[in-house]
């Protein structure tokens, strides 16, 4: 009878090469097995990370460069497909996340509450912050017509945006943007998935 020990890695070890030869974190199997290698070490970091994170600190993790993360992560964005987790990215952040799809089942096992509904008013504020980031609350206001304050509010109690920045103009006005939870509340990966805006909308906003 074999050792299991000789086919089946102890505490600490790293993932396994498609040869079954244990790879120790950090290290890399020569050949076709060091990109393997790579996006299985990645994929570990994200799934123990408890926030985002970028691409430059999972290659400063592993000690290699971000190219290597980002050709690790589009493998590991293949390798999802079709399945039960998802890659989501917004800009250098990563995370791992559940697949939309899933998202009622994924609630009803957790046994929470169902989302709450967004007012119109919301919905309209929050598209033309995910379209126009980074935008000032004067700039959302240009564009609706009244006053946003409130409805900014709830979209920050809610986590769907959030601060970003200061303006560089008179008054440094808060800049707003979207937010991981903006991504996982409507079931996107980035925000390139969001469908692309109507022209005529465009050019009636920038009359504004």
């Amino acid at each position: 009878m074999s050792d299991p020990s000789e086919s089946r890695g102890g505490p600490g070890t790293g993932p396994q090469g498609g040869s079954g030869v244990i790879v120790p974190v950090g290290k890399q199997v020569a050949g076709e097995d060091s990109i393997l290698s790579v996006v299985a070490q990645v994929e570990s970091l994200l799934f123990v990370a408890d926030s985002p994170v970028s691409v430059a600190r999972l290659a400063e993790a592993l000690e290699i460069t971000s190219a290597q993360v980002e050709r690790a992560l589009s493998d590991l964005a293949d390798v999802y497909a079709g399945r039960g987790l998802r890659l989501q990215r917004a800009g250098s952040l990563v995370q791992i996340v559940t697949a939309p799809e899933v998202a009622p089942h994924i609630e009803r096992f957790l046994g929470l509450e169902a989302r709450a509904q967004l007012s119109r008013a919301a919905l309209e504020t929050l598209a033309i912050i995910a379209y126009r980031q980074p935008i000032t609350r004067p700039e959302i206001e240009a564009i609706r017509g009244v006053s946003s304050d409130s409805v900014l509010r709830t979209l920050l109690s809610v986590g769907l945006v959030e601060e970003i920045g200061r303006a560089p103009t008179v008054g440094r006005p808060i800049l707003y943007g979207t937010t991981f939870e903006f991504l996982q509340h409507f079931g996107l990966s980035s925000l390139e998935e969001l469908p692309p805006l109507d022209k005529s909308l465009v050019s009636e906003q920038d009359e504004v």
